[in-house]
């Protein structure tokens, strides 16, 4: 397949990398302005759509300086929000993307399985159950939850983090969760993830993708999702090529060629889908 590693987007990341390996404060997933200045979440993002994976060394340092954030030896940043418990939230965050980059990463994994076991007991009903959820909360924490990220398991970070550790049962009902709320991932893509953009060529559907690239890691993945490689099939051309359109280069998942030509966003499309089609077989 297509790199994309030595290209102009990624050079343009790079050289705002501080002397530290990172680039300024961690947290945010909103689309940096211009694409010209970034936070470290939203460069190591863009690189990971890029072709950057956990073997390239500026991916690495990112790594290691947030797993000794996890393990609490280091601070990431010195930001922090006082309407959550931050600590809190930064080891969700922190963790899922290590999880991302290495998926048997110990440090991520240890705060992926306490995950798991709220999550185990919200659904042990058969279905979600906000009581037994805050229930289970309570028992491990030892408080009442208190931010929207405790309870609900509805962000991008709760989804990334739990691949591999719940049970065959639970992951099945939790996926069916996440597919059919109505306010899909948050972070990602605001609408129910079980029913794709009618209009293929948009910035909207190049962010339900995002959402579903993120579920596609799931075991029971490919029978979940079976209708979304239908929707992709079904908006192919007749040369077997995709294009979201010219309003998806918003400089977190396209471009990713140097220009933003017809040719180049159907080569970038294609690499995008092909890439996650490639993952079921």
């Amino acid at each position: 397949m297509q790199s994309y590693k030595t290209g102009k987007w990624a050079k343009q990341i790079l050289a705002q990398r501080r002397e530290d390996g990172l680039w300024g404060k961690f947290h945010t997933l909103s689309c940096p302005a211009s694409g010209k200045s970034y936070t470290t979440e939203q460069a190591i993002r863009r690189l990971y759509y890029l072709g950057y994976t956990a073997n390239d060394e500026v991916i690495q340092t990112v790594l290691r300086r947030m797993e000794q954030c996890v393990k609490g030896d280091l601070a990431i940043d010195g930001y922090s929000e006082k309407k959550h418990d931050w600590p809190f939230f930064e080891k969700l965050m922190l963790s899922a993307w290590l999880r991302i980059f290495e998926p048997q990463n110990e440090t991520a994994l240890e705060v992926a399985d306490q995950w798991a076991q709220v999550v185990e007991k919200a659904f042990s009903s058969g279905s979600y159950s906000r009581e037994d959820d805050i229930a289970a909360f309570i028992q491990w924490k030892g408080r009442k939850p208190q931010s929207r990220f405790e309870t609900g398991f509805g962000m991008f970070y709760h989804s990334a983090l739990l691949v591999g550790v719940l049970s065959p049962q639970t992951e099945d009902l939790f996926l069916d969760y996440y597919l059919s709320k109505p306010d899909g991932m948050y972070y990602i893509y605001d609408k129910p993830l079980n029913r794709p953009p009618e209009k293929f060529s948009t910035r909207s559907s190049s962010r339900y993708l995002a959402a579903i690239e993120v579920l596609s890691r799931y075991d029971l993945a490919e029978e979940k999702l079976s209708f979304v490689r239908d929707w992709l099939y079904a908006n192919q051309d007749e040369n077997g090529r995709w294009d979201f359109g010219e309003e998806a280069k918003d400089n977190v998942y396209f471009p990713l060629s140097d220009r933003w030509s017809e040719e180049a966003r159907i080569a970038d499309s294609t690499f995008r889908i092909s890439k996650l089609l490639a993952l079921g077989k």
